[in-house]
C-alpha cells in the first residue's frame, strides 16, 4: 500500500499531471497506485519531491496504518 493517489489528489492532480512533472508515463502513476509496479528508488525520491512529502510519508506502513 502506499499513498501516492491521496498525496496526488490533495495536490489536486490528475494522474497525467503528475506523470507528466516527474517524467514517466501516466500508466506508471496508474500501476504505482495500485500497487501494481514497484517504482525504483528515484522514482519514489521523485514521487514524493513532486507531492510534497517524503519517502516514509508515501510509502511507510506503520502499525497506526493499519486499516
Amino acid at each position: 500500500m502506499n499513498r501516492v493517489r491521496e498525496y496526488r489528489e490533495q495536490q489536486g492532480l490528475s494522474q497525467f499531471a503528475l506523470s507528466q512533472k516527474i517524467g514517466v508515463a501516466r500508466q506508471t502513476i496508474n500501476l504505482i497506485e495500485n500497487d501494481k509496479y514497484n517504482p525504483s528508488l528515484n522514482l519514489c525520491i521523485s514521487l514524493a519531491k513532486e507531492l510534497g512529502t517524503d519517502l516514509n510519508g508515501l510509502f511507510w506502513e506503520g502499525e497506526d496504518d493499519e486499516k
